[in-house]
């Protein structure tokens, strides 16, 4: 795309004569010198195909609104995605605390100055830890991926192994996440993945093949209960006993509202806990972090490997009065560099408020209620799907809110199916086909955003287009 004389209007060093100029201060001869490192044919050989430049600000809006017109939207349709970002209500006192300017727009201080923030932080992690039955919470990371990545690099700090188990049936984007953490095996830190196959008749960990392959080479066995597909561990307890036999550490991905219903990690035996803070209130967003949280026992040997920030309460001079400040603050990267213990990284600190508001909100009963209400839905939704001639549920009933539909019996593609649920405003689930070898298949997501009348209307248009 050619500049015209006059610099592009959103590039503030495009002007002409700017990069002579800086090309002149550095003493380089053209932009080529500056990637002499990189091999030739690894530049791109024809120019990139861009739209027109758009001469104004007003121009750039309506071309910008233009486009986001064609977004359709979970508000206006029926939604049943899920997969790593759910749709879950955010209540509005969520929304208005956290776009109060004292946390909307607080991103560094001193301990003194940012006392309130340092207790608002440390409430979020205080809650976290009594749902998990665990005692220490980082602060939010930037997504569950990046959580796993984290907690899988600590244990291999904490037991010097470079190798780690996970689940066959696992998401793809963490997954790929995790690969990224562990290094390509020509560097010095790289961790090898190895996957645990699954039990077909059940979605669960095999545990045959677990202990075929737990040896004194293993980091960490990771797991999650609920699992990516929604299923749920009846024996996540043998598994946890299973790693510790052999020296290895038990990471376990959870989500935190099915915990007003389901065994807690810490009490199954849990070393480190890694999960998402995006269903604690925070809006479905494409294009930024969701958040991520690590948590462990309160044991030195932890602590001292994490990378990220952890929020402590102290007594004061005064009784009755307490501070609130940042532990081990020096073990980062941001007090160490590229010495301390791990890359921190982009944080989500804010979404560590909404989650604060929202546990406070519900309580224990709440999420008690919240589970049940999820769980009764999507056992609903379970039932009416597998009425439907063609369609069949797997593992139905040993599942949380997300569970997998077969349709391999209606001749049609999943691919095939969606486009016609969207054609009739409802966002069908993720097609899983090429992720499973159970044929065509989908990954749906019912919350307590669906009604029993959304759940009936699902049936009714899927009868329909199953046909």
């Amino acid at each position: 795309m050619a500049l015209n004389n006059t610099g592009h209007p959103w590039m503030a060093l495009s002007a002409p004569g700017a990069i002579e100029d800086m090309l002149a201060e550095i003493g380089a001869s053209s932009v080529k010198d500056l990637f002499a490192q990189i091999p030739e044919d690894h530049f791109r050989k024809a120019p990139l195909d861009l739209p027109p430049q758009l001469a104004s600000e007003m121009a750039l809006k309506q071309d910008l609104l233009g486009k986001l017109k064609k977004n359709h939207t979970c508000e206006d349709n029926l939604n049943f995605l899920g997969a790593g970002v759910w749709q879950h209500h955010v209540p509005a006192v969520v929304d208005e605390i956290v776009g109060r300017t004292e946390f909307a727009t607080n991103v560094w201080g001193s301990y003194q100055s940012d006392h309130g923030r340092n207790q608002a932080w440390f409430e979020f992690s205080s809650q976290l830890g009594a749902l998990l039955k665990l005692d220490v919470v980082q602060l939010p990371v930037y997504s569950w991926g990046c959580a796993i990545g984290h907690a899988i690099r600590m244990a291999q700090r904490l037991t010097g192994r470079s190798r780690v188990l996970v689940p066959q049936y696992c998401d793809p984007e963490r997954l790929s996440v995790i690969h990224t953490y562990c290094q390509p095996s020509e560097m010095e830190n790289h961790i090898e993945v190895v996957e645990v196959k699954a039990d077909p008749a059940t979605g669960q960990i095999d545990m045959g093949d677990l202990r075929d392959k737990l040896g004194p080479n293993v980091a960490a066995v990771y797991f999650e209960n609920p699992a990516y597909l929604g299923t749920i561990e009846t024996n996540p307890a043998d598994i946890s006993a299973a790693a510790r036999a052999c020296g290895a550490e038990t990471i376990v991905g959870v989500d935190p509202l099915s915990l007003g219903v389901m065994m807690a990690p810490g009490d199954y035996g849990a070393d480190i806990v890694t999960g998402p803070v995006q269903p604690l209130g925070v809006h479905m967003n494409c294009g930024g972090g969701v958040g991520g949280f690590i948590a462990s026992r309160d044991e030195e040997r932890y602590v001292r490997e994490y990378n990220g920030f952890l929020v402590s309460i102290a007594q004061t001079q005064r009784e009755g009065e307490f501070g609130f400040g940042l532990a081990a603050a020096h073990q980062n990267s941001y007090g160490s560099r590229e010495h301390g213990k791990d890359w921190t990284g982009n944080s989500t600190y804010l979404w560590a408020i909404a989650g604060a508001v929202y546990m406070g909100l519900l309580g224990p009963e709440g999420f008690r209620e919240l589970g049940q209400l999820i769980l009764s839905r999507a056992r609903y939704a379970q039932a009416l799907l597998d009425d439907i001639p063609g369609v069949r549920v797997l593992w139905r009933d040993t599942t949380f809110k997300e569970f997998v539909v077969n349709f391999d019996d209606t001749g049609k593609t999943v691919a095939e199916i969606n486009d016609a649920l969207r054609a009739r405003r409802i966002f069908g689930g993720k097609d899983i086909s090429h992720e499973l070898e159970q044929g065509q298949c989908a990954l749906y997501c019912v919350t307590e955003m669906h009604s029993a009348a959304d759940l009936r209307h699902l049936a009714a248009t899927l009868t329909e287009v199953c046909k």
